[in-house]
């Protein structure tokens, strides 16, 4: 099928030979070839001149470099072009719709960009005296009350710099708490449902907690009767997801608190999906005792490649004195950073950042909370659970999802209406890239087999989720009438075919070579 641009004559995939078309260039179009950057090397193309320096004693111990040190030099209009054809082969939340599962890559508003640019927020630096930045520890303390107000806990830990540091801060609480009652001899166990985000387990770990697994029930949530059942003095905490890397609300929320309350254990609550229940849903109400918040998630601050990310933990009443420093207090005479334990009166398990947080993703974040409102923010969840479940509901026909009944923010699919076509659930995602889409994130959670979990958020437009639908369908149909060369070595059109993944992985190349040493070494 083709399609038909604004102006001129009708193009596709459709056309003979337009995969496979060949260039004198190797560009395709727009689309540019381009070379590593040290393979773009030209010596003396740089364009600085440095005079001869005069003679002076050398004070290097020998050590004075003999030769090059390996860095490319190249004009700067070719540096400028280089980037920008690599930028142009990477897929962004500013190009089109991110569909990735428990990511939320929702639009980042330019306001939030252009505040986190100002003087005195851009430029401000971790050791200055406070009293210079009273204005970027006003800003820390009004987003901490916001997060109070919006989770109905009384205490936020702001230094956490991302979702499983906040984890990890979270549990840290918990485990001072344990030992603050002389009790860290015997509870050394800590709950973690399978439908929990993989995170969790690992950060029990961390602190010496042996983990013990909850299983899931047919409905995705997790088996209140096996919770129960694993209950004993010994357990020092459950770590519950909510809501669930399924993409469901935990029904039995509230029992499941009050029965691990019942044992003298606390309820730490992964709070990465707060984008669905944001401004609905306070977790203090459901009786959670310490629960991370990703502000590059529900608060829009870009996120990927492993940054920037930030992720303050709000904390229940029984573990506030336990909070990590440092803390910010209104004195009424100025803001203030509490940095000791003797300034809070408090037992606060230490530090665990050198600073304060994230300075601009506290500044994004807040932004994002005035401009909105609460009853924005209310909207937002609103917005990010009906598009799941427009999702849901237009593709379970000509798709397959696991678990019955409505989702919250992201839709779960799992492989079931594959089986017999001859594509596997790779093939799929692969397919998606051609149709111009990053995939949905690929078999995760573990707890369905073949999972493809779709997360489009409240910035997509009906006419976009619409135009992404509309494509999976159009897959799905494919592969069931047998259509296999669409995705046995798809992508086709993208800057680069499909990996040896398992070759890379066991045998990646992790440097570049002259061309000239890598046949030598051959």
């Amino acid at each position: 099928m083709s399609t038909m641009n604004t102006q001129g004559r009708p193009t596709g995939v459709g056309e003979v030979g337009a995969a496979d078309r060949q260039t004198f260039t190797g560009n395709r179009a727009l689309q540019q070839e381009e070379g590593l950057i040290f393979e773009l090397d030209s010596p003396g193309s740089n364009g600085v001149d440095f005079d001869e320096p005069e003679a002076f004693e050398e004070r290097l111990g020998g050590l004075k470099r003999r030769g090059r040190i390996g860095l490319p030099d190249m004009a700067e209009p070719v540096v400028m072009r280089h980037y920008v054809r690599l930028s142009q082969k990477n897929y962004a939340i500013d190009a089109g719709l991110y569909p990735l599962g428990s990511c939320t890559m929702k639009h980042n508003p330019r306001l939030n960009e252009k505040t986190a640019r100002l003087p005195g927020f851009a430029d401000v630096h971790p050791l200055q005296p406070q009293q210079t930045v009273q204005g970027a520890i006003e800003v820390i303390d009004q987003l901490s009350h916001w997060l109070k107000v919006l989770t109905g806990m009384p205490a936020v830990a702001m230094s956490p710099k991302a979702g499983a540091h906040g984890e990890l801060c979270g549990m840290m609480a918990i485990d001072a708490a344990i030992r603050a009652k002389g009790e860290a001899e015997t509870r050394k166990r800590v709950l973690v449902p399978e439908s929990a985000h993989g995170t969790n387990p690992a950060t029990a770990a961390l602190l010496n907690y042996t983990v013990d697994t909850i299983p899931a029930n047919d409905e995705g949530r997790v088996d209140l009767e096996a919770f129960k059942a694993k209950l004993g003095p010994d357990v020092a905490a459950i770590m519950l997801t909510n809501p669930n890397t399924c993409g469901l609300f935990e029904r039995d929320i509230i029992e499941i608190a009050e029965a691990i309350h019942a044992v003298g254990g606390y309820f730490y609550c992964d709070g990465a999906n707060f984008n669905a229940i944001a401004g609905r849903v306070r977790p203090g109400d459901l009786g959670v005792d310490a629960m991370h918040i990703n502000l590059h998630k529900t608060f829009s601050t870009p996120h990927g490649g492993g940054g920037p990310g930030a992720g303050p933990v709000v904390l229940s009443e029984v573990l506030a004195p336990y909070a990590p420093l440092p803390w910010t207090v209104d004195t009424g005479k100025g803001f203030a950073l509490q940095e000791t334990a003797e300034e809070t009166g408090q037992a606060p398990f230490g530090r665990m950042t050198a600073f304060h947080g994230q300075m601009g993703m506290f500044t994004r974040a807040l932004t994002y909370m005035l401009s909105h409102g609460s009853d924005g923010i209310r909207k937002a969840s609103e917005d990010a659970v009906l598009s799941a479940n427009y999702v849901l509901a237009s593709l379970k026909d000509v798709m397959s999802a696991p678990f019955e009944g409505p989702c919250m923010h992201e839709a779960l699919f799992d492989d079931s209406f594959l089986k017999g076509t001859g594509v596997e659930t790779l093939d799929f995602a692969k397919a998606m890239i051609d149709e111009g889409y990053h995939p949905m994130t690929m078999y995760f959670p573990l707890v369905v087999h073949g999972a493809m979990l779709i997360e489009p958020t409240e910035s997509e437009s009906k006419a976009a989720v619409d135009l992404f639908i509309a494509t999976l369908a159009d897959l799905a149909e494919s592969a069931k009438r047998g259509e296999t060369d669409r995705f046995a070595g798809a992508p086709y059109l993208a800057p680069r075919r499909r990996l040896d993944e398992t070759l890379a992985a066991r045998k990646p190349i992790l440097k570049w070579t002259p061309p000239a040493q890598a046949k030598a070494a051959e």
